[in-house]
């Protein structure tokens, strides 16, 4: 058996699968304090466990920033993130106890996973996956293996161009204010306009800002990685238009700089949403922990 954590800023998708990733066992959990939280993963997998059998290793796919270095004495302990409270928290105080391997890898790069072994993702060599829900990062694969360098990616911090005339919003983002989770993730729409994207999709220009901002992330990830492929997800892409805006604003940012058969001519098959929905994350949980098996 196999034991699964997806966390995200909102909520903790815990579950239990066998090593063909075949679920017998989930759990939601909301996220709240680590003090509040780690009992209710603890009591969870105590309780699968005794339910459907031993488990052999776990597979965590988490927000962050957090360490995701093997070989760092503070492997998978978060450090500067913005979420009061989990600075310091480490995942090895809740999986230890069970004896077990483990591999910890953040939530966009489980994603990634996912969607590369089960999804949209499939056949793809190098991939881009994007979440863009409480907050907004993006994992790179490479023959299945996510790349990192001193840490995981820090792509949602970039600094896309901001016209303070066609929108004013200072940002969200406790750090960098206007980076591109303080202009589109959920929060951030929410604290400029009152409420959701989704809301407010029959207002085209605010679709086409959104757009906008994460068509230069979609174009920067083109130029620095040269994916076969990108995928975005997560709560606000749910927006009807948006996908679309993203294409359509992505190309004019290359500007027919990059030519290849990959990327279609309005982009269709290359800027997509996920294949497996809102199970992306947890299936690529359960990857790593097929990981941590060394399978």
């Amino acid at each position: 058996m196999i034991g699964a954590i997806e966390a995200g800023g909102t909520k903790f998708i815990c579950a239990l699968a066998r090593r063909d990733g075949t679920i017998v066992a989930r759990a939601r959990i909301d996220t709240r304090t680590p003090a509040e939280c780690f009992p209710d993963i603890t009591a969870f997998f105590r309780q699968a466990q005794s339910d459907h059998g031993q488990i052999a290793a776990f597979g965590v796919a988490s927000f962050g920033p957090i360490d995701i270095d093997p070989g760092s004495p503070d492997y998978g302990t978060f450090t500067a993130t913005p979420k009061p409270g989990w600075q310091g928290a480490r995942y090895r105080d809740v999986l230890s106890p069970f004896g077990v391997p483990f591999v910890v890898d953040t939530d966009v790069n489980g994603a990634a996973l996912g969607e590369w072994q089960l999804g949209a993702g499939q056949g793809a060599r190098t991939l881009a996956y994007t979440t863009i829900g409480t907050g907004v990062g993006t994992g790179v694969l490479r023959d299945g293996r996510s790349l990192m360098g001193l840490s995981h990616y820090e792509m949602g911090h970039i600094h896309p161009a901001h016209d303070r005339v066609a929108d004013p919003f200072d940002g969200g983002c406790p750090f960098h204010g206007d980076c591109l989770e303080g202009l589109v993730a959920g929060p951030a729409i929410i604290k400029r306009w009152g409420t959701s994207l989704d809301r407010l999709a029959g207002d085209a220009d605010k679709i086409d800002l959104i757009g906008g901002y994460i068509a230069d992330l979609a174009a920067d990830l083109v130029l620095m990685h040269m994916p076969d492929r990108l995928i975005f997800g997560g709560g606000v892409m749910k927006a009807p238009g948006l996908v679309e805006a993203i294409r359509r604003r992505t190309l004019a940012r290359l500007n027919g700089y990059i030519t290849h058969p990959q990327l279609d001519a309005g982009l269709e098959t290359y800027i997509v949403t996920p294949g497996l929905g809102d199970d992306a994350g947890i299936t690529g949980a359960i990857a790593l922990g097929r990981q941590a098996l060394g399978i």
